[in-house]
């Protein structure tokens, strides 16, 4: 196509690109490292003089997600990004989305935790984006890249999903991801919907409703006990079909494996090459790479307990995505945890010497 560009960039960077390409109406956040380079790519790149793409620094994490939230009430496509503690002060207002059922774009480039830890990279974040990190009974739809291009591709298609169902998704990624440099393909530019499109995409919006007598209400507050099971049981059913059409993954070396390995994001990559190393050992070992952490996927887990002799959970943190795993194949075959702490990144030989260590 015309418009497409292969470049070399940081995952940040091609965050924000495809944003601007893929009409996003407005972003509203705050620097945090490591993901800091979204909101100064976009500053530098000042798409409000080129598509109308409103870019702001809010005062807080806080504010730019109520932000985020008042242009999302508007049926508009908007986002925010962050680092791990930057997300934990959006937990309310992320919440207030879910229960008010609104498309929106989150990103969190983890760094290492709890509290303020270090600015280098980890997957720490998995329950507080996968379980519902705020308060009340909820889901994100949740991406997990695992290289560049991905950071990209996922803009898109995590907006796409957000207003398929009426429901925030987040960009899962972490510090090596959102600061590595590859080879990206950027996306078309799409035009911003006029306010037309957007008035017949999403008719429960708070703007363009010339005529009626009454505007539309949006709110997560409901105070009769009845109305509110109401509310959450159709939420619930949503979640229900985002389960049943949306999971998302990537299988490699799996046929004749003897082991798995299933990992996300950059740890998913470290086990590529582990499993590489591994074989030449003898040891036949395969991948699975959730894509979509949320809604995980439990059935293609299950399988693997009928086919392999062990699953190991490959993570930079202390054992999070491993409990869902544990979950899935319900005590039939053995699942261990392995991961680095502190921002380390674990290397291939690591890995290999825990799958020999572990079964």
């Amino acid at each position: 196509m015309a418009d497409q560009e292969i470049t070399l960039m940081k995952g940040n960077e091609a965050i924000a690109h495809a944003a601007i390409r893929c009409g996003c109406d407005g972003y509203f956040g705050y620097p945090i490292t490591p993901q800091s380079e979204v909101l100064e790519t976009l500053a530098a790149e000042k798409p409000w003089e080129t598509t109308g793409m409103v870019v702001l620094q809010a005062e807080s994490e806080v504010s730019s997600i109520n932000m985020v939230y008042g242009g999302a009430c508007t049926g508009k496509k908007v986002m925010t990004s962050s680092s791990s503690p930057g997300v934990s002060l959006m937990q309310e207002g992320i919440s207030y989305m879910a229960g008010a059922e609104l498309p929106a774009l989150i990103v969190n480039v983890m760094r290492g935790g709890p509290g303020l830890g270090t600015i280098q990279p980890s997957q720490s974040d998995y329950f507080q984006a996968c379980k519902g990190g705020g308060h009340g009974d909820y889901h994100l739809i949740v991406l997990a890249p695992a290289s560049v291009q991905e950071m990209a591709d996922f803009v898109d298609l995590a907006f796409t999903l957000a207003f398929r169902y009426r429901n925030p998704a987040m960009i899962l990624a972490d510090g090596a991801i959102g600061q590595m440099m590859e080879k990206v393909v950027l996306p078309p530019f799409k035009p911003r919907r006029t306010e037309e499109e957007i008035i017949k995409e999403c008719p429960w919006a708070t703007t363009g409703r010339v005529g009626m007598r009454k505007p539309n209400i949006i709110t997560s507050l409901e105070l009769r006990s009845e109305e509110m099971e109401i509310i959450n049981n159709r939420i619930q059913d949503k979640y229900r079909k985002i389960e049943e059409s949306e999971v998302r993954y990537e299988e490699f070396m799996l046929e004749d494996a003897e082991y798995a390995i299933v990992a996300f994001g950059s740890a998913a990559r470290i086990a590529k090459k582990s499993i590489e190393v591994a074989r030449a050992q003898g040891i036949k070992v395969g991948l699975l790479r959730p894509i979509t952490l949320w809604p995980f996927p439990v059935k293609e887990v299950c399988k693997l307990a009928g086919q392999v002799k062990g699953i190991l959970s490959l993570e930079i943190n202390a054992g999070q995505m491993v409990e869902d795993i544990r979950l899935a194949v319900e005590g039939r075959i053995p699942v261990r945890h392995f991961g680095r702490l502190g921002g380390i990144i674990p290397d291939p030989d690591e890995v290999v010497d825990a799958l020999k260590r572990l079964f």
